[in-house]
C-alpha cells in the first residue's frame, strides 16, 4: 500500500508528521510502505526539519514512490494571503494529488491511503478496518472540536455542501455502520485492485466538470462518473482532524488550530507523540503576565495530574501544581478542628441536601489558593481545576482579555473563564469598550477564573470557614447575585467584583451522566456524617437542565467581540 500526505496549507514540518500520523507506515498496521509522493501544498519549507527530514528518518522502511509531484510553489500570485484558497493553489494540490495516484499506480500498489498532514490517527487498526471494508474508496471518519468531520452527507446541484438530517446522527456516532455518502476528503484509501478504481483522477478534471474549481469536489465528480460509492466509517475512533480557518487567518492561528487537536485528544486518549524523525521546536512556558498560574489536583487523581500538566505544557504555559485537599479523607474531628461549620440552613438549592466531604476538600482547596496569594502578595493569579478542556486560541485570547482589561482601566476581582451560567432568563450586561467580557451573574463552577489580590483579600476577610458553603455557592453570594437570601444574610459584605469571559475560555472534560464523568465533590458523603452516601450526579442533575434551558433572549449577544471569535468554521 502507498501512503500520499500532503500538507493543504499547514505549516511544514509539522508535528502532525509524526507517529500519529504519516508515521503510519509503522504504526497502522506494520509492514513496509510506499510513499506516494510527500510533496508540500504549504509556503513554508519542509526541509531536514520537516517532511523531508521525516522521509529520511524512516529510511528502509520505505520503498521508492516514484513520482514526486510538481516543485512546490512557495507562494501563489493569486493568493491573498496563506490561508486563502486560490484557483492556482487548488490546482497545484490537484496535481500533487494526482502524481501520487499515478505513483502508486505505476508501482502496483493494492491500496493508496491520502492523508492531510494536519490529519492525526490514533487507532493502529486504521488501516487494516478499512481494507476489510472492501469498498474502492471508504474514510474513516475523523473527529473535529465542532460538528465538522472529513465527510458529507448532502450535495447540491451545482457540487457544494448540502445540509441534511443524516449528518449529525453520523458524526455524533447516534449511528454506527460504515455510510454511503457522496463526498469523503482529508483521510481516505482508495483500493486500487478494484477496477473501477482506474478510472478516478484528481487533475485534469473530468470533460464533463462545471463544478467549483476544488480538489474534494473534483475528486467526488470523478467517482460519479466512475460509478464509485464513496463511503465513511464511524464505528471505531479513528482519528481527529483540526476545522478549518478562514481565509483571513494566519500561520499561526494554523499552528495554534493543529495544536487545539492535540489537546482535544488528550481528553479522552493518550497524546499523540510526533515522529522522533521530525524536528520540534522546543516549549517555552511561560506565565502568560500573571504572577503565578495555580493548578489544584488530588494526589490520588494522578491520570488527571498527568493530562493537565501535558496540555498546559503543550500551551507553553508554566503552573504551580497545588495538592487539593481530599475531603473524602477528612474524619470528623479535623473538620472540627480548622474551625469549620455548615452555613445555617444550608441545602443545595437542587438536591436539597447538605454539603459532602468532596465540596469541603474543593473548599478548603481554593482557600488555601486565596491564602497563598495574599501571603505572597500576588496582584493577578489564574486558577486552574484539573478537569477541564481548553478552548481554541486559549492562551492567545486569556492574555488579549487580560490586556483589553489593564488598557480599559477596568476594576476587577474575579474573572470567571469557564462556569455554568444559572441565571437564564435575561442576558448579562456587556462590558463597554472591554472585548469578550460581561458582568458575571449566578454561576456555578470554578474550572477556572482569574482572582486579583484584593478580589482574595475580600473573599478571606468573609471568613466563610465558619459558614460553609460550597465554593461555586459562595462565589456568588460575594459579588452579590446568588438568589437565596438565606445564605446572603450571613454575609454583610458582598461587594466582590465579578465579570465573566463571553465566550468562556474553558469547559469540563465531561458532563454529568457522559461516559467517564467522574466527580469528586458531588459523590461522596455527607460533611459531618460518614454513614451517609451520597449519589447525587449520576442522573443528569437539575442543575445541568437548568442551563441547558438558556432562553434565546437571554444569550449574551451583544458582548464585544474579537477578530478570533469568527476565525474558524464549524461543519464546513
Amino acid at each position: 500500500w502507498v501512503v500520499s500526505a500532503q500538507v493543504r496549507g499547514s505549516p511544514c514540518g509539522s508535528p502532525s508528521l509524526g507517529g500519529g500520523a504519516c508515521g503510519g507506515c509503522l504504526s497502522l498496521g506494520g509492514g513496509s510502505c510506499g510513499l506516494g509522493g510527500v510533496p508540500c501544498g504549504c509556503r513554508v519549507s519542509g526541509g531536514p526539519r520537516g517532511a523531508g527530514g521525516w522521509v529520511q528518518g524512516l529510511g528502509g522502511s520505505l520503498r521508492a514512490g516514484g513520482q514526486r509531484g510538481p516543485p512546490r510553489p512557495r507562494w501563489y500570485p493569486d493568493e491573498e494571503g496563506p490561508k486563502h484558497w486560490s484557483p492556482s493553489r487548488y490546482e497545484h494540490v490537484m496535481k500533487l494529488r494526482q502524481a501520487a495516484l499515478e505513483s502508486a499506480r505505476a508501482n502496483w500498489a493494492d491500496y493508496l491511503l491520502f492523508l492531510d498532514a494536519d490529519n492525526v490517527l490514533i487507532n493502529p487498526d486504521t488501516l487494516g478496518l478499512l481494507m476489510a471494508e472492501n469498498k474502492t474508496v471508504v474514510a474513516p471518519m475523523l473527529d473535529s472540536r465542532a460538528a465538522y468531520s472529513n465527510f458529507w452527507c448532502g450535495m447540491t446541484a451545482q457540487g457544494y455542501y448540502r445540509r441534511t438530517p443524516a449528518y449529525l446522527p453520523i458524526r455524533k456516532r447516534e449511528r454506527r455502520g460504515c455510510f454511503a455518502v457522496p463526498m469523503v476528503h482529508s483521510t481516505f484509501l482508495v483500493d486500487l485492485r478494484k477496477e473501477a478504481s482506474r478510472a478516478l483522477a484528481f487533475y485534469p478534471p473530468h470533460p464533463d466538470y462545471t463544478w467549483a474549481f476544488d480538489d474534494i469536489i473534483v475528486f467526488a465528480f470523478s467517482c460519479r462518473q466512475a460509478e464509485v460509492q464513496m463511503f465513511v466509517c464511524n464505528r471505531e475512533v479513528y482519528g481527529f482532524l483540526p476545522v478549518p480557518l478562514r481565509s483571513h487567518s494566519t500561520l499561526r492561528d494554523e499552528a495554534e488550530s493543529f495544536l487545539h487537536v492535540q489537546l482535544e485528544i488528550m481528553v479522552k486518549h493518550p497524546p499523540a507523540e510526533p515522529s522522533p524523525h521530525v524536528w520540534v521546536p522546543p516549549k517555552v512556558p511561560d506565565k502568560m503576565g500573571f504572577d503565578e498560574v495555580f493548578m489544584i489536583n488530588l494526589q490520588r487523581r494522578a491520570d488527571r495530574r498527568e493530562r493537565m500538566l501535558r496540555t498546559l505544557y503543550e500551551q507553553e504555559i508554566a503552573c504551580k501544581l497545588v495538592e487539593a485537599v481530599d475531603g473524602k479523607a477528612m474524619n470528623s474531628s479535623e473538620v472540627e478542628a480548622l474551625g469549620i461549620r455548615m452555613l445555617p440552613g444550608y441545602k443545595d438549592p437542587y438536591h436539597g441536601r447538605p454539603l459532602t466531604k468532596g465540596e469541603l476538600g474543593c473548599f478548603l482547596s481554593h482557600y488555601r489558593v486565596w491564602q497563598e496569594i495574599v501571603a505572597r502578595g500576588l496582584e493577578k493569579s489564574v486558577v486552574f481545576e484539573d478537569d477541564l478542556r481548553f478552548e481554541i486560541f486559549f492562551k492567545r485570547r486569556l492574555m488579549n482579555l487580560m490586556h483589553d482589561l489593564e488598557a480599559a482601566g477596568l476594576t476587577w476581582d474575579l474573572i470567571y473563564i469557564g462556569r455554568k451560567r444559572m441565571q437564564v432568563e435575561r442576558p448579562e450586561k456587556s462590558v463597554p469598550r472591554v472585548r469578550n467580557l460581561v458582568e458575571a451573574d449566578y454561576s456555578y463552577w470554578t474550572l477556572g477564573y482569574v482572582l486579583s489580590l484584593r478580589g482574595a483579600r475580600k473573599l478571606l476577610a468573609a471568613e466563610p470557614l465558619g459558614k460553609m458553603l460550597p465554593v461555586d455557592e459562595f462565589l456568588p453570594v460575594m459579588f452579590d447575585k446568588h438568589p437565596l437570601a438565606d445564605y446572603t444574610k450571613h454575609f454583610t459584605k458582598r461587594d466582590l467584583v465579578a465579570f465573566s469571559a463571553e465566550p468562556l475560555l474553558v469547559f469540563p472534560t465531561h458532563y454529568t451522566g457522559e461516559e467517564g464523568y467522574v466527580s469528586d465533590t458531588e459523590t461522596s458523603v455527607v460533611w459531618d456524617d460518614e454513614a451517609t452516601l451520597t449519589d447525587w450526579d449520576r442522573a443528569k442533575s437539575q442543575k445541568m437542565k437548568e442551563q441547558q434551558e438558556l432562553r434565546r433572549e437571554a444569550q449574551n449577544s451583544d458582548v464585544l467581540q474579537s477578530p478570533l471569535d469568527s476565525t474558524a468554521r464549524d461543519e464546513l
